[in-house]
């Protein structure tokens, strides 16, 4: 995107352990009291607590006959804190497509993005293009005050010919100048100062590092937001801008899987090729490689077509490019969508409801389209395909988990 121009667990025993006071009086009496006493603590040790029943999962249904827990998720073991269940049961199918949601909004009206966000619980609001009035004044205090559920804010800040708040706090070099200029180190330091300026503006996700990888001139769509045209160079500063932004406590997001450096033409203006995924492994996607060392970040899935991977269609709407990252890459942070509502790509294909409807089915977590409105179209098309079975009760709560876990709103 650039807009240039755990399963609960029981936390401690059921408290049956009891004292018993024995008075020897004879053999038989002390007999009938052991037995007594071993009946006792035997049925006490199965009795469960009043309250520790887990809230149910997203679509399941529970019998009263039941006493069987929940299949723990595949993923367990990286799932979120039981928090998460507690929030997610007490939000309505609507609510929790909502939150899967991130809507432009206009940077210059404050008040339509407090109203977007206490209407619609969306999860998430992209400030695009240059007007500043949602980040000056602690506007977007507002906004959250309007949310049930924290709303991530985000914006495009790269440096150079993509970046939000120049104009507010000054200007950052491009990737390639960064790179060309300064150490790893000096890059990290520069992102975290540039991070701690966007947390104190209300900002809590950045669309950055570009992790593309290409030699493109300067003003190419990539170009100069590129750290480097070798994967090495680039895997380097993507890692330190990356921390920089983490250690500022902004969450970074890399772009654009699988990889946009070497694809022929621009995704704005219609569908992009890639070379081969043989090619991709090599170059364009090392910088995924090893990925947990980047910590808690997101990703951004290009509308990128690789002709033996996607088949003709874009990443973002394609279940074989997710099934790369989160299998081949071991990513299972959370994955968004690259701009569906006006990006040619994706609008000369389908409509926006349709757009995000796929791409929620091909295994994204978050939908994003920069040009706002259509909520209630959108989600009235999400409620109809998860009651309908078209978009999995299994894929929403995976979805869902991932987006709160990231947002820390789950206690």
């Amino acid at each position: 995107m650039d807009d240039e121009r755990k399963e609960p667990m029981n936390s401690g025993r059921p408290k049956t352990t009891k004292r018993w006071l024995t008075v020897i009086l004879g053999t038989v009496t002390v007999l009938l009291t052991s037995v007594q006493c071993g009946t006792t603590a035997e049925q006490a040790g199965s009795a469960q607590p009043a309250g520790t029943t887990p809230p149910p999962r997203i679509g399941a249904t529970t019998s009263p006959s039941s006493s069987s827990p929940p299949s723990p998720s595949p993923r367990a073991e990286q799932a979120p804190d039981t928090g998460c269940e507690a929030v997610i049961a007490g939000m309505s199918p609507r609510q929790r497509l909502a939150q899967l949601m991130v809507v432009g909004v206009n940077a210059g009206d404050p008040q339509a993005a407090v109203k977007l966000v206490r209407d619609q619980q969306v999860g998430g609001i992209f400030l695009g293009g240059n007007e500043t009035a949602l980040l000056q004044n602690r506007a977007l205090d507002e906004v959250q005050r309007a949310a049930k559920v924290p709303v991530s804010v985000a914006i495009d800040e790269e440096g150079g010919r993509v970046q939000r708040i120049d104009d507010l706090d000054g200007a950052m070099p491009s990737a390639r100048k960064m790179a060309a200029t300064m150490t790893p180190a000096q890059v990290r330091a520069k992102a975290a100062e540039r991070g701690r300026q966007m947390r104190a503006r209300g900002v809590t996700v950045d669309y950055a590092p570009d992790a593309d990888i290409t030699d493109q001139p300067d003003r190419d769509i990539v170009g100069d937001r590129s750290f480097g045209a070798t994967p090495e160079t680039a895997r380097k500063y993507v890692l330190a801008f990356a921390q920089g932004l983490r250690d500022a406590g902004v969450q970074p997001v890399l772009k654009h899987f699988p990889g946009h450096g070497h694809a022929t033409g621009d995704s704005h203006k219609g569908l992009v090729q890639t070379p081969p995924l043989a090619s991709l492994r090599k170059v364009d996607l090392v910088p995924y490689r090893d990925i947990g060392e980047y910590g808690e970040v997101g990703v951004m899935v290009g509308h990128l077509d690789v002709p033996d991977l996607t088949g003709g269609a874009p990443s973002t709407l394609s279940s074989a490019a997710y099934r790369l990252l989160r299998q081949d890459y071991a990513f299972d942070g959370p994955v968004i969508t690259d701009d569906l509502g006006a990006m040619k790509a994706i609008t000369s294909q389908y409509p926006l409801q349709t757009a995000v409807l796929k791409a929620l089915q091909a295994g994204a977590d978050q939908a994003l389209w920069s040009s706002g409105g259509n909520v209630n179209t959108v989600l009235t098309t999400l409620e109809q395909a998860l009651a309908s079975g078209a978009l999995p009760a299994a894929r929403v709560e995976e979805a869902l988990n991932r987006v709160l876990a990231a947002k820390q709103a789950c206690g």
